[in-house]
């Protein structure tokens, strides 16, 4: 048992570390802890190109916020 918890853990390793390489191709901004975030809430039932668009309005408006300050 204890090596199928093992395997487990170094698939879902090795899934993040191409998701974060993926991630980083193109370009997205997204830091390991924000794309784990991202993966969580997507598993659990968010449609991800609603995320994706919550995500680009979220960057625009602290990007006018700054702009402001």
């Amino acid at each position: 048992m204890a090596e199928r918890g093992k395997k487990k853990s170094s698939s879902a390793r090795e899934t993040m570390d191409t998701l974060l390489e993926i991630s980083k191709l193109l370009n997205t901004g997204l830091d390991a802890e924000q794309l784990a975030t991202c993966v969580r809430l997507c598993e659990n039932g968010v449609n991800p190109q609603a995320l994706a668009l919550v995500i680009q309005e979220l960057r625009r408006e602290t990007a006018n916020i700054r702009k402001s300050s």
